[in-house]
């Protein structure tokens, strides 16, 4: 039996157990562990025979955490290389004006930004409190996290879509040169 112990901020253990608890059993009957959920705390449980499946089921739990819905967290299940990368931007901004300015280049207008970014890359991204999550296969995050990356550093909007671009072409390139 594998155990493992986790945090949840007390905004998002509602999230986490769902409409009487349909969320909670929606995890365990998808990812096969059973997840203990004590909201006073705000500590989360999870118990399985299988590790993998714990440890999927954590970053499943994480994912929830950092501000993504159950169901764009449920894209960690399509592949067992999906990954969560959590971006903290603590370090990155001395101010809570700075934090702020950050975020907004990062969601852009109306999350137009953010959604440029999942589209190009083909991953989910939340911007939640403190830190910026991926989620997608290895080489998507990376791209991602570099676009996220570069908004932070101040790189014009439309310097980070035509590096997108780039990305998103040399991937489709390589692919065709795959299979051909």
């Amino acid at each position: 039996m594998t155990r493992q112990e986790m945090k949840v901020t007390a905004a998002r253990i509602g999230v986490l157990i769902g409409k009487s608890g349909s969320t909670k059993r929606e995890i365990e009957e998808k990812i096969g562990i059973a997840l203990q959920i004590d909201s006073e705390e705000g500590t989360v449980t999870i118990e399985g025979e299988d590790p993998v499946a714990v440890m999927t089921a954590m970053s499943v739990v994480q994912a929830i955490n950092r501000g993504f819905s159950p169901e764009r967290a449920y894209r960690l299940l399509e592949d067992e290389d999906m990954m969560l990368d959590v971006i903290d931007l603590t370090d990155l901004s001395d101010t809570a004006r700075h934090l702020e300015r950050l975020r907004g280049r990062i969601i852009g207008k109306g999350g137009t930004s953010r959604a440029q970014i999942e589209d190009m890359t083909n991953t989910e991204i939340s911007v939640h409190g403190k830190t910026v999550a991926i989620i997608g296969l290895p080489e998507q995050s990376e791209t991602a996290r570099k676009a996220v990356e570069m908004l932070i550093q101040g790189v014009p909007h439309e310097n980070v879509y035509a590096f997108l671009d780039r990305k998103k072409k040399e991937a489709k390139r390589e692919m065709l040169e795959y299979y051909s």
